[in-house]
C-alpha cells in the first residue's frame, strides 16, 4: 500500500496483504460461450441515456457487449423453454439485450414482456435506456411503471416495473394475461416481493398451461446465487450461464480489524487518490445516505488541502433516494485532470454498472431490514455483507481492464462471512 504523503488527517494507515480473485465455478447444466473478442467500449454498459453520446454508436455498443456473440444461442435455448434460470455478471448486458432478443426473435410479441427490477432507479434508467438503444420515444414500444408514476401506452411491448408494482397487478390480476414473458432480474437479492413472485408467476404459469390459454414464459437472471435451489424451485428448469469479461482483480485485505470502517475508507481513498493515475476511478461501497453525505462533505473538504501535484477530486454520491438527474452524474466521465470517486450503497453492487472504476474501496457493511419481534417493528440495521456480495463488489473493478479492490476487512473475517444473502422473508 502506498505510504501515505501532504496534508492527510492523522488516521492510521490499514495495513494490506493481497490475494487474487477466484474464478467462478458451480454445476453447469447449459453453457452459453461468449468468446473472448473486442474490448468492450466504457460507456457500453452504462445504463444512462447520457453515455450514448458517445463516438461509438449505439448499435455498435449492443454488438461489443458479451452477450452478443451468445445471442443466438440463447433464442434458440429460450425458445423451446417455459422457464430457464440465467446466470450472468453484471456489465454482460442481460438485462437490456435479452428482452430486446426476445421482442426481435418474435418470442412473446403475442403480449408484453415484464423485466422486474428491485429498485425504482434501475427499471426508469434501463427502460431509459433500451428505449434509446430501439430509437423510440420512452412510453412507447418500451415503457416502464414505478410507484406513483406509470409511462406505458398501447404499443409498449417491453415493460420495465419495480416486483412490487407487478405484485400489485397480480392482486387484480392472478392469471397475468397481458404478459407473455415475465423476467424475474436481480433474482440473487432476495427482497420479499421478489420471493412471492416466484410462487405467483409459478401459479399463474401452471393455472394458464391448465386451461389451454397463451402459455407464460419465466425467466430467472441473477449475477450470483444458489442456482439448484432456484432450479429446483421452478421444477428443474435448466440453468444457462452468460460468460462475461472479467478481467484480473487484485485483492487487499487488511491485517488488523478495523474498528471504524469509516475512517478506515477514507484514509485509503485518499492514499490511492495521492498514488493513482487522475483517469482511474474509485467505487466506495457505504451503507446509507447520511454516511454517504458525510464522507461526501469530508472528501470534499479534504481535497482542497491536497499537496501540489495531485489531481483533482470529483465526489459523486449515490443512493436509491437520490434524485434522478443527480443519480446519471456518476455516468458522465469526469473532466481531465480530475478523479470521479463515488460513494454508493450497494445499489451498484449489481443494478447498475458505472463504466472507468479500476479501484473498489469496500467497507464490508451493508444496511438491511430486519424484524425485530421484541418491538414488533422492522429496522433498518447496519450488518456484514456476505461473500457472494464481497465479490461482486471485487468485481466492479474489473469491468474493463484489471482492477483492485480494498477490503477494509481482514481475511479471517471474510472467511467468517455468510456465503450467501439471508433472503429478507427469513430476517
Amino acid at each position: 500500500m502506498p505510504q501515505r504523503t501532504g496534508e492527510l488527517p492523522p488516521f492510521k494507515k490499514p495495513k494490506l496483504a493481497s490475494t487474487t480473485l477466484p474464478l467462478a465455478s458451480g454445476s453447469r447444466r447449459a453453457m452459453l460461450l461468449t468468446t473472448p473478442g473486442t474490448k468492450r467500449h466504457p460507456s457500453s454498459s452504462s445504463l444512462s441515456s447520457s453515455s450514448s453520446s458517445s463516438s461509438i454508436g449505439i448499435d455498435s455498443q449492443r454488438r461489443s457487449l458479451p452477450i452478443f456473440q451468445a445471442r443466438g444461442t440463447l433464442l434458440g435455448q429460450l425458445r423451446t423453454l417455459d422457464c430457464a434460470v440465467l446466470i450472468g455478471e453484471t456489465g454482460s448486458g442481460k438485462t437490456t439485450q435479452i428482452p430486446q432478443y426476445l421482442y426481435e426473435g418474435g418470442i412473446g410479441r403475442q403480449g408484453i414482456v415484464a423485466v422486474t427490477q428491485p429498485r425504482r432507479v434501475a427499471a426508469i434508467s434501463l427502460a431509459t435506456r433500451v428505449s434509446d438503444e430501439k430509437k423510440n420515444e420512452l412510453g412507447k414500444l418500451v415503457g416502464y411503471t414505478v410507484r406513483f408514476e406509470d409511462l406505458t401506452s398501447d404499443e409498449t411491448k417491453i415493460k420495465f416495473l419495480t416486483d412490487g408494482m407487478l405484485l400489485r397487478e397480480a392482486i387484480g390480476d392472478p392469471l397475468m394475461h397481458k404478459y407473455s414473458v415475465v423476467i424475474l432480474d436481480e433474482a440473487h437479492e432476495r427482497t420479499i416481493h421478489t420471493d412471492v413472485l416466484f410462487g405467483v408467476v409459478k401459479a399463474a404459469q401452471k393455472k394458464r398451461k391448465e386451461l389451454g390459454k397463451l402459455p407464460l414464459k419465466v425467466i430467472v437472471m441473477s449475477a450470483t446465487m444458489d442456482v439448484d435451489l432456484f432450479s429446483h424451485y421452478f421444477n428443474g428448469a435448466p440453468v444457462l450461464y452468460l460468460e462475461g469479461r472479467q478481467h484480473p482483480i487484485q485483492i487487499f485485505y487488511t491485517k488488523q480489524s478495523q474498528s471504524d470502517y469509516l475512517q478506515a475508507a477514507l484514509v485509503t481513498v485518499f492514499q490511492i487518490h495521492q498514488e493513482a493515475t487522475y483517469s482511474q476511478d474509485i467505487l466506495v461501497f457505504l451503507t446509507g445516505q447520511e454516511e454517504i453525505e458525510a464522507m461526501t462533505k469530508t472528501c470534499r473538504d479534504i481535497a482542497k488541502h491536497l499537496p501540489d501535484g495531485c489531481p483533482q477530486m470529483v465526489v459523486m454520491p449515490l443512493y436509491a433516494s437520490l434524485p434522478y438527474s443527480q443519480q446519471l452524474r456518476v455516468f458522465q466521465v469526469a473532466p481531465k485532470g480530475y478523479r470521479k470517486v463515488i460513494l454508493s450503497t450497494n445499489i451498484a453492487e449489481t443494478s447498475i454498472t458505472i463504466a472507468g472504476i479500476k479501484y473498489v474501496v469496500d467497507t464490508g457493511m451493508v444496511k438491511a431490514k430486519k424484524y425485530t419481534p421484541q418491538s414488533g417493528l422492522e429496522v433498518l440495521a447496519v450488518q456484514r455483507i456476505s461473500k457472494a456480495q464481497a465479490w461482486q463488489r471485487a468485481g466492479r473493478a474489473g469491468r474493463e481492464e484489471s482492477g483492485f479492490c480494498y477490503r477494509l476487512y481482514t481475511e479471517d473475517e471474510f472467511e467468517k462471512f455468510d456465503k450467501m444473502t439471508v433472503p429478507e422473508i427469513q430476517r
